[in-house]
């Protein structure tokens, strides 16, 4: 879906981003992470020319992103930013349809796409349409904040730091989210952030970002268990590895065959819920069942400890 060759840029004697290659994959979630000052936000930045490159290029769908104007560019990618941007003087249902009226929908069907949006985000048309950013909670303007950057429709949503103002609960809460609405709408989402647990909660795949470079860029286990640079090691942490490791993988996934005397648990559990829950109980082994209530299969201490520290 979308391209990144050699990707660089420089203001004066400094490098901010340097020739960053990578290829993102249509309908998933990469997270881009590092600390600050690594280059992550001015790389997102580049994919829809609010900064422009230096040197190398971006392709979306396989088109050169500098075939068209900027900001004819920027209206069919969707941008979600910590500080959600959003108008202070327009209501909620006219934050949500700016990107609809610059591109010259109708007024009905902008109004059938916002009342869809908040209803899928939870937020009742009848409440919440015609209140005003201050009047919502940091949550709430996160989800109008979101529900704008898609409100036409975008193939692409690039999010910076979405999350970074909420508090740990509600933070968790809007990740949620987000894995709903992109599972819903089949966005390709590339989300920039400092948080590596977060990062690996998302991310379909994960790039490591340090002094403009990409270290490492994986599927999460991998970077994991397979770390390619220090500095990644060091971010994912030895101590707590194996427990993250737990988190990555679902009951489903790990279930092996045989029957168990043990407790039901859901097949989209993690490993660590399920761990927990053994542990919690008492008990050695767990039937796994699928949402329909189909049975497939058994988890056991010893299965999940195995996926933990894996050969």
């Amino acid at each position: 879906m979308i391209t990144l060759e050699k990707l660089t840029k420089r203001y004066g004697e400094a490098t901010v981003v340097n020739e960053v290659s990578l290829t993102v994959e249509r309908n998933s979630i990469t997270v881009i992470v590092g600390t600050s000052g690594s280059g992550k936000s001015t790389l997102l930045r580049m994919i829809n020319r609010l900064v422009e490159p230096t040197s190398g290029r971006v392709l979306i769908g396989g088109s050169d992103t500098t075939r068209e104007p900027a900001h004819l560019l920027r209206r069919r990618i969707g941008y979600a930013i910590q500080s959600h941007g959003l108008f202070p003087h327009r209501t909620v249902a006219e934050n949500i349809a700016v990107v609809p009226r610059l591109l010259g929908w109708d007024v009905a069907r902008t109004q059938v796409r916002v009342r869809e949006l908040l209803g899928i985000f939870q937020l009742d048309p009848a409440t919440f349409a015609d209140k005003f950013p201050h009047q919502l909670s940091g949550g709430q303007q996160q989800r109008v904040g979101v529900a704008r950057a898609l409100a036409a429709e975008p193939e692409v949503l690039l999010m910076d730091e979405p999350f970074g103002a909420l508090d740990p609960i509600i933070r968790t809460k809007a990740q949620d989210d987000l894995l709903d609405i992109q599972h819903h709408f089949g966005t390709t989402i590339v989300l920039v952030t400092h948080d590596i647990d977060e990062a690996f909660r998302l991310g379909d795949r994960v790039a490591v970002m340090s002094e403009g470079r990409v270290l490492q860029y994986g599927r999460p286990a991998e970077l994991l268990t397979q770390p390619s640079d220090p500095l990644v090691a060091r971010m994912t942490g030895v101590a707590d590895r194996a427990m993250k490791l737990l988190s990555l993988t679902t009951a489903a996934e790990a279930a092996e065959p045989g029957e168990s005397d043990g407790p039901e648990v859901s097949g989209s559990a993690s490993l660590r819920e399920v761990l927990s829950e053994l542990v919690w109980r008492g008990v050695s082994s767990a039937s796994v069942v699928a949402a329909d209530g189909t049975r497939k299969g058994r988890i056991t201490m010893q299965g999940i400890l195995s996926h933990g520290h894996p050969a």
